[in-house]
């Protein structure tokens, strides 16, 4: 499981994609959300604008991601 690491209270589903070098550009994830199948805590979505918090696993191209929190 690769972790992402995030210094704010949450991130998007669709930052989360550039986070996890999955997409490069922002304007991506509307497209990339289409095509593939992304979990979150094993429920399937497809918002970009989903919230992601520190503890959320989301599973996307056979690959498990944890998100956490980076304390400062």
């Amino acid at each position: 499981m690769k972790q992402i690491k995030i210094s704010t209270e949450f991130v998007t589903l669709g930052q989360f994609l550039k986070l996890a070098n999955l997409i490069q550009t922002g304007g991506e994830a509307k497209f990339y959300l289409k095509e593939n199948k992304v979990t979150v805590d094993g429920e399937e979505d497809n918002r970009r604008g989903r919230k992601l918090y520190s503890g959320n696993i989301v599973e996307v191209e056979n690959q498990t991601f944890e998100i956490v929190k980076k304390w400062l």
